[in-house]
């Protein structure tokens, strides 16, 4: 295949890997809408065993809602997988595309479309092992908008690496940051729920009438502790990957391109800002017993500054910047 052709086979396995990531999104909807009904329905079974009802010979529909959950939560899995392999090959023939053959990283475009799927590997890689279900909905259309602003927003043709990224510690330092921002961002997602929830149940506590639906989507999600949990391992997995690739293998690229080792510019500046807020979570949390809602704020704070030093930086420095074309 000519370059030509890689580039225009990555463009469209980005779009084909974007539509199956909504199909997968629509799946878990599904499933949740099923799910929702299944705890109405045991709501009101917990209502009339209070009651001392008697016995009811009447089918019972929350076997076939909970079926038809399982099915579509299953069918969601599995566009998901599929969805990532598809995106998978729209990175590989992204730097297959390039002359000279290149990591596909280069600019934000690649960047972005290269997190997002970091994002959803991991999130499939600790699918098991988590039971993660509960976070189908949120990666995928975590996908979906990515994928879109990438292609919308961030695109950029195919083009020879700029002088200052022919190195090494372009695969070394830039796939370190690829993989703190996905453990920052699913952090994030776990944290954002944890707020949500905790706000939700505090709302339950209030109110007089304990029957009928509890929440669907949020009644479903694990407990406070729980989600508290995997935000700090995943936050506790990312900081150190940080740490190398915005205070080691960047200053050490930096010098070798630049001649200094620090130069003040603008993404440097916010990469450590980004560091010390989640120094800061970390330390609070092992040393002033931080949880919960306190620490889900700082939490969220960090992945603020992440992400604005990844676009904001770009938009409102421009030029200014010596990161601008990353």
């Amino acid at each position: 295949m000519t370059k030509e052709q890689f580039e225009a086979l990555s463009d469209q396995a980005i779009a084909g890997a974007g539509v199956v990531y909504f199909l997968a999104a629509m799946a878990t909807l599904a499933a949740w809408a099923a799910g929702r009904k299944v705890i109405a329905a045991s709501a009101r079974e917990a209502v009339l065993v209070g009651a001392d009802s008697p016995a009811q010979s009447t089918p019972d529909p929350e076997v076939g809602d909970a079926d038809k959950m399982d099915l579509w939560s299953r069918i969601g899995l599995s566009l998901t997988i599929l969805a990532a392999s598809i995106h998978l090959i729209a990175l590989v023939a992204r730097g297959l595309a390039s002359d000279p053959v290149r990591v596909p990283w280069g600019n934000m475009y690649e960047f972005t479309i290269t997190a997002t799927w970091v994002v959803v590997a991991g999130y499939l890689l600790l699918y098991k092992r988590y039971s993660l279900g509960w976070l189908a909905p949120i990666v995928t259309w975590f996908a979906v908008i990515m994928l879109m602003v990438s292609v919308l927003v961030l695109y950029q043709p195919v083009t020879p690496l700029r002088d200052a990224l022919q190195s090494y510690w372009l695969v070394i330092h830039v796939i370190a940051a690829i993989i703190a921002t996905g453990a920052f961002t699913i952090g994030g997602m776990c944290s954002i729920l944890y707020l949500i929830k905790a706000r939700w149940e505090d709302k339950q506590a209030t109110r007089e009438d304990k029957g009928g639906s509890r929440g669907g989507y949020l009644a479903r999600l694990p407990s406070l502790k729980s989600l508290d949990q995997m935000a700090y391992r995943t936050h506790a997995f990312g900081f150190p990957v940080w740490t190398f690739a915005a205070l080691i293998a960047g200053p050490i690229w930096a010098h070798a391109a630049w001649g200094r080792y620090w130069n003040w510019d603008p993404k440097e500046v916010w990469a450590f800002v980004t560091w010390v807020v989640y120094a800061a979570y970390l330390h609070a949390r092992a040393t002033a017993g931080w949880k919960g809602k306190a620490a889900a704020i700082v939490a969220l704070i960090g992945l603020a500054t992440l992400w604005f030093n990844f676009v904001g930086i770009n938009f409102f420095f421009g030029s200014g910047s010596m990161h601008s074309y990353a």
